[in-house]
């Protein structure tokens, strides 16, 4: 279609110098002379200067407009940021991605979280960095979209919801000691796992019960005193399923018993206390009875004296 309208354009150019010649009384023209109006209509048009291939036409117009229109500047304090902003980013996402499966993000995404944090921070402050000027509204705050802030509020969603604040210290400087306990305890479970699952899962239900049974407990407490995070959760979920389901290990719990004794107690407490009702309204009427009998038998003795 380009092609189609270049060419329609010079044979325009080349029938307007025609016309020309001829009503100026010059009718004689030479193959010279037009090949000489072809090249000027060449050099005269870019557009049929520029072999444009099928498909680029659109491209190459937008590339065309694009650089005819003049946007406000961007200091190069301000686009160094938003590039490095781009780097940690991009480096943050691919973490994410490649500890997706088992989830450990928390734990190996940490540091590359918080340097992006530390960028961000720096675009969206009032403050004045180098240079004497802000980046919040030039990069923040220019268009409708707001990109750079829609991108980091996407993976601070993501931090927020994994509960990974629960699993680093504060200033993202390492894990915490409760975490830290935890996975030191789940590879002993899981390397105990490892150690017998080639053999006979018996034994492997008997020798790791001692580690698995530690592994639940801490995890209740951490649970109970909310300071875990999605990477110690979904240990803990693999883990189970790894017992159970795989290896087929199970172990009684030590809160069975109490809890059938309860139960056992509360199902015969109504009987206890209805026997216990009927015994005590049985002995009080003996009681109300007992002193009227008493009465009536003195009485018919006093009447049988008084007649006698």
């Amino acid at each position: 279609m380009s092609l189609y309208k270049n060419s329609s354009f010079l044979v325009l150019l080349v029938l307007s110098y025609i016309y020309a010649l001829v009503s100026g009384g010059e009718v004689n023209v030479s193959a010279t002379e037009l090949a000489d109006t072809m090249k000027q209509a060449s050099s005269f048009s870019p557009a049929a200067a520029v072999v444009v291939k099928p498909g680029e036409d659109s491209l190459f117009s937008l590339n065309l407009l694009s650089s005819s229109l003049e946007y406000p500047e961007i200091s190069v304090y301000c686009s160094e940021l938003l590039k490095i902003f781009g780097q940690r980013y991009s480096a943050y996402v691919n973490c994410l991605a490649t500890f997706a499966r088992p989830v450990q993000v928390c734990q190996m995404c940490f540091s590359n979280y918080s340097i992006l944090t530390d960028i961000y921070v720096n675009i969206s402050s009032e403050q004045m960095g180098a240079g004497n000027e802000s980046c919040r509204d030039s990069l923040l705050r220019s268009d409708r979209l707001m990109l750079v802030y829609l991108l980091y509020s996407n993976v601070k969603d993501i931090w927020i919801k994994s509960d990974c604040d629960k699993c680093i210290t504060k200033g993202f400087q390492s894990l915490t000691n409760d975490t830290l306990y935890f996975l030191n305890a789940h590879t002993q479970t899981i390397t105990c796992f490892n150690k017998y699952k080639q053999g006979n899962q018996t034994e492997l239900c008997k020798d790791c019960k001692t580690s698995y049974r530690g592994l639940n407990e801490l995890y209740s407490r951490m649970e109970t005193n909310e300071t875990m995070c999605i990477d110690i959760e979904d240990a803990m979920n693999m883990t189970r399923i790894l017992w159970s389901k795989k290896y087929n290990c199970s172990f009684p719990r030590e809160e069975t018993v109490p809890v059938i004794a309860v139960s056992s107690f509360m199902l015969f407490l109504p009987i206890i206390f209805y026997l216990s009702s009927f015994l005590h309204s049985e002995q009080k009427k003996r009681k109300l009875i007992h002193p009227k009998r008493a009465k009536s038998y003195s009485s018919l003795m006093n009447i049988q004296n008084k007649l006698s």
